[in-house]
């Protein structure tokens, strides 16, 4: 009987600590897991020059992360306390459904179609879809020169489909992984054009100027926000109102032009926080 009251007490002990006042759960809003916990994770591409790249010895670097660390400040949550998760097209949505990643900021084109899986803040970019050719490859001047020619995207993204669709019917349609991968074949003469957002392709161009070029003739517009949780419109405020934050400081330029201005990319202004 006394060990039977001893459980029970335990039981009720773990049961009201469980309740207790400050206790984070999955379902609680991002605003309050981050303040609660001090903690994020935060999901992000490794492999784009100038936006988010992983280092040789492991640091976290570019435009995009300086966004998600400014975020994460306005939160609560230290440089030191991120997570980074390495994301990807094809991941986006199932990192932030599946818990794997808190936030996205990870060149995440806002679409109607992702707005029924996930919710968006920002948006923090402007951009436009380009495409990436080698430096003599004169005659590629633009989405319609690519019929019959081979053109790399990667998996799980959009930008080559739509080229197919609207530009040029014959051109062929190959995928990899990630977008090194395709900077590779385009090197390696197995393909004859990447395409994604000139912002992206500018930071490989950057890496290799005597070999490759940005074609310089945008054909999209393309927004990119921050994706959260779905239906999380408290956090989905808190950080459209960090990122004004970030715009009306300075900060967001100054980063713009230490992580992108060296490819010569031409700086776009600042955008207009929407998403709310």
């Amino acid at each position: 009987m006394r060990a039977r009251a001893l459980f029970a007490a335990a039981l009720l002990l773990v049961t009201c600590v469980a309740c207790g006042p400050g206790t984070v759960t999955a379902s609680d809003p991002l605003i309050k897991r981050a303040s609660d916990g001090k903690h994020l994770t935060i999901g992000i591409r490794f492999d784009s020059p100038g936006l988010s790249q992983r280092t040789i010895d492991g640091r976290f670097i570019g435009f995009d992360v300086d966004v998600a660390e400014y975020v994460a400040g306005k939160l609560g949550v230290d440089p030191q306390h991120i997570t980074w998760h390495e994301t990807t097209p094809a991941t986006r949505e199932s990192d932030l459904t599946s818990g794997a990643a808190d936030l996205i900021v990870g060149t995440y084109s806002i679409t109607d179609k992702r707005k029924q899986l996930v919710s968006f803040a920002g948006p923090y970019f402007s951009t436009g879809q380009d495409l990436l050719v080698r430096l003599n490859s004169a005659d590629i001047t633009g989405p319609e020169t690519l019929n019959g020619r081979r053109l790399c995207s990667v998996t799980g993204s959009t930008p080559a489909q739509m080229v197919r669709d609207k530009f040029a019917q014959a051109v062929q349609l190959v995928e990899y992984p990630r977008y090194p991968d395709c900077v590779t074949a385009l090197l390696a003469n197995q393909v004859d054009a990447v395409t994604t957002d000139a912002v992206i392709l500018a930071g490989f161009a950057a890496q290799d100027p005597e070999l490759l070029r940005v074609v310089g003739k945008p054909f999209s517009t393309e927004r990119y926000g921050i994706g959260l949780r779905k239906g999380d419109t408290e956090s989905q405020h808190a950080i459209d109102d960090a990122i004004s934050d970030m715009i009306s400081s300075g900060a967001w330029l100054k980063s713009l032009q230490a992580n992108i201005g060296p490819s010569n990319y031409p700086l776009p202004p600042p955008p207009q926080v929407t998403e709310r």
